[in-house]
């Protein structure tokens, strides 16, 4: 059986970046580009939104910005999969998408190659962090005061962390240290309870933030 294409929503202000990422898109029959919108307002009124499986939101734009828009979107449908575009480099509007549920971050100069392991990741079910991104946040966050987690986690849980910040999915990291996928799974949970986090994505950026982590 054909396997779908996975269905996209680019959200840009800019028509000649639009048009160029959907055309790289849409040449590789994994990805079909089903909708477009030019600022936040015209995003949240698009009928294709509730079918999309991955949308691509600029951060930057007139009339309604990929944050307000991000928000309301999520709001009323909670288990869309946003990943954000973004030229820039300041940590905070970072901060404001995780918390809001935002799966992925990519900055535009990223190359396509990138953009469609960050489709395929959340598509999936995980979160994706541009690397680029991370060692900015990280060379960002050096002097950030740090906030101890209620309980402090294992010596297992900080491997296992490490290795989620870095992108690795259950699997693999079962297969690095020699346990199964259900015991990352469990490992996974008690990290995202201890540190009260809702996703990998807000797990990331507290790891990085309260220093748990050095990438």
């Amino acid at each position: 059986m054909e396997e779908k294409p996975c269905r996209i929503i680019l959200v840009d202000d800019h028509t000649l970046f639009r048009n160029g990422l959907k055309t790289l898109l849409n040449i590789n029959p994994k990805y079909t580009v089903i909708a477009e919108a030019s600022n936040g307002r015209e995003f949240l009124d698009c009928p294709e939104i509730n079918s999309a499986d991955v949308i691509l939101l600029d951060i930057d734009m007139p009339e309604m910005n990929g944050i307000v828009a991000a928000e309301r979107a999520l709001a009323i449908y909670p288990e869309l999969k946003i990943i954000t575009l973004s030229m820039f480099g300041e940590e905070d509007y970072y901060f404001s998408m995780v918390s809001i549920g935002v799966k992925g971050f990519l900055l535009k100069n990223s190359d396509i190659d990138e953009v469609q392991g960050a489709i395929d990741t959340v598509n999936d079910g995980g979160s994706y962090f541009s690397q680029e991104l991370l060692y900015n946040l990280v060379s960002n966050l050096r002097n950030t005061p740090i906030h101890n987690t209620d309980e402090e986690l294992s010596e297992r849980e900080r491997e296992i962390l490490l290795m989620i910040c870095k992108g690795l999915s259950n699997q693999e990291i079962g297969d690095l240290l020699f346990i199964s996928k259900r015991t990352v799974d469990k490992h996974r949970a008690n990290i995202l309870a201890k540190t009260n986090c809702k996703n990998t994505a807000n797990l990331v950026v507290y790891a990085i933030k309260n220093k748990l982590v050095e990438i």
